[in-house]
């Protein structure tokens, strides 16, 4: 057998090729193939990957690689022998150390930019990448990387959050700035004055009113599903607002009017009994 080659077999009985190799007595698994050449290819190009710094390298700065098609190797063990290599750090992950941060490589042309304070977080969790949406499976659920920055579920960017620098792979803590923190609610200027939208979707937007704190248009948000949850069997998740206590929320809440519109649609409803779909 080749070097750096073994055999397995699938439960069918099919036997397919593994190839591995053993860096500073780290034995590394560099992925299976179906051809003991394949292979061995992938070990020959680990082996030289270790040695070769200068041939096979990551570009910090341009968060570019030295990976070519041709390559047998698979381009996830690439950065992570490279990262090894360099730092002399095993990270399982695609992960490449930089001095005040690390990029994450989705792919040879996509690289995010993480604080070091989320390397133990990542060193543990592959990021996968769909149509722009990128997720992590958590306790076997699909996670958003945003939601470690209190960014909610179907948040829009550019709207609820924004990249400072424009770069939308740098997911550094200080250059994600979160707009909109709240549910139905959005930041907003009426007559050179930042005010706070509470809208709520039911079979289209209703809009709850214009507030002067996103705090007040969230507890408007809640009030309106609280007025919605009597009649409706559609389930609206809440706020959830720390910031005050509970005394305070509970005189906001009492104070708080919602637009005439929404008003005479709930007790139309109501009226009717008939549950809405949104």
């Amino acid at each position: 057998m080749p070097a750096g080659v073994y055999t397995a077999r699938k439960k069918d009985g099919t036997v397919y090729y593994r190839s591995s190799v053993t860096y500073k007595n780290k034995h590394i698994s560099l992925g299976s193939f179906d051809c003991a050449d394949d292979a061995n290819k992938a070990y020959l190009e680990a082996c030289d990957i270790l040695s070769s710094p200068l041939k096979y390298r990551v570009n910090s700065e341009l968060h570019t690689t030295s990976y070519s098609a041709g390559l047998k190797i698979p381009f996830e063990k690439f950065i992570i022998l490279i990262n090894f290599r360099d730092s002399g750090i095993y990270i399982k992950t695609p992960i490449y150390l930089c001095q005040s941060c690390f990029l994450y490589f989705i792919s040879e042309k996509t690289a995010l930019i993480f604080n070091t304070d989320d390397l133990f977080y990542y060193s543990n969790h592959k990021i996968m990448a769909r149509g722009g949406y990128y997720f992590v499976n958590d306790f076997g659920m699909q996670t958003s990387i945003l939601s470690r920055y209190g960014i909610r579920a179907h948040s829009v960017k550019g709207r609820d959050y924004i990249f400072r620098n424009g770069d939308t792979c740098d997911y550094r803590y200080e250059n994600i700035l979160v707009v909109n923190r709240y549910r139905g609610v959005e930041k907003t200027e009426n007559k050179g004055k930042i005010q706070y939208r509470a809208s709520i979707h039911i079979r289209g937007i209703y809009r709850l009113g214009l507030y002067d704190s996103e705090i007040q248009a969230a507890i408007a948000y809640n009030k309106a599903v609280d007025m919605l949850s009597e009649f409706s069997s559609v389930k609206y998740e809440k706020n959830f607002i720390e910031d005050i206590s509970s005394i305070q929320y509970a005189s906001i809440y009492n104070k708080i009017k919602l637009s005439g519109n929404f008003r005479k649609y709930a007790e139309i409803i109501k009226a009717k009994n008939l549950p809405h779909k949104s």
